[in-house]
């Protein structure tokens, strides 16, 4: 597949101002206070659940000072004189149950691709979709509208290996992408456990024990047959956490059943090289 665009989409230009486009008419942004009833949900919106506490929050807000910035909406296709929701439909929601009928709005001429763009956008920096929902939205790109990784990383500010990896949680077992879309489980829990044929059993364990994502690494580490020593040392765990702590640079204790082993720290530049030459022989 190839890339299509570079940075901001032109949808994204558009909604926040960047730019206009040469090619669309003057009146592409407009501001508006339309009926609620004649707005309607994003079908590229890839959030799926809005958590109650916070629309409730929200809605107490609009009842104390109404909806202070504007939903961005697109005309609709099927219905004239109606609207599809861009960004914001948890403002709309929200205002519906503070028993609002009318809401302001700004229109946006977009395309279905511009629309998708702004709502994974729009979620992901100013309320964090759950990492399944962050992934689908980036398999829609993918899919639907033959974004490739790349231009993914470039229109969503994120490095590639975040877009790869967040991709790959959606071939997780279903269970396991279930506790992902319920938070019992964080994306760096689960990260690990693909590929392994027990998913869903470890995940459980997780879950129940609480296991920090540094300890599933190491857990799912020896199923994959890449670590000498089966059994995790809770001891070696806490050692390896401080000395992290201490240098602030990842360290890895590979202790063997003879008690032998190594410990490796990691440094990304001169800069950590130095910092760690100068902690070692300083003494």
């Amino acid at each position: 597949m190839s890339g299509k665009k570079k940075g901001l989409g032109r949808g994204l230009s558009a909604l926040f101002g960047d730019e206009r486009p040469k090619d669309k008419p003057q009146d592409v942004r407009q501001s508006n206070t339309v009926s609620i009833s004649d707005l309607s949900r994003n079908p590229y919106q890839p959030r799926v659940n809005f958590k109650e506490e916070k629309l409730e929050e929200l809605a107490n807000s609009i009842k104390k000072n109404g909806v202070i910035q504007p939903i961005a909406v697109r005309p609709n296709k099927s219905e004239k004189g109606k609207f599809e929701i861009v960004a914001g439909e948890r403002r709309w929601i929200a205002a519906q149950r503070a028993g609002l009928h009318e809401i302001p709005v700004t229109i946006l001429d977009l395309s279905d691709v511009e629309s998708l763009e702004v709502a994974i956008v729009e979620n992901i920096q100013r309320d964090d979709l759950n990492p399944i929902e962050e992934a689908r939205g980036y398999k829609r790109l993918n899919e639907e509208f033959k974004y490739d990784h790349e231009s993914i990383s470039k229109l969503m500010s994120k490095s590639r290996s975040h877009i790869s990896n967040t991709l790959r949680l959606l071939t997780l077992p279903q269970d396991v992408i279930a506790m992902l879309e319920e938070g019992t489980l964080t994306s760096g829990q689960a990260r690990p456990l693909i590929g392994i044929t027990n998913a869903s059993s470890i995940a459980e364990e997780i879950v129940t024990k609480n296991y920090s994502a540094r300890k599933v690494e190491y857990l799912t580490r020896n199923k994959k047959g890449k670590r000498e020593e089966k059994i995790i040392d809770t001891n070696i765990l806490k050692a390896q956490d401080k000395i992290e702590n201490r240098l602030g640079l990842k360290t890895n204790i590979l202790n063997k059943k003879n008690n032998s082993g190594k410990v490796i720290i990691e440094y990304k530049d001169l800069e950590q090289f130095d910092l760690l030459y100068n902690l070692l022989t300083k003494y």
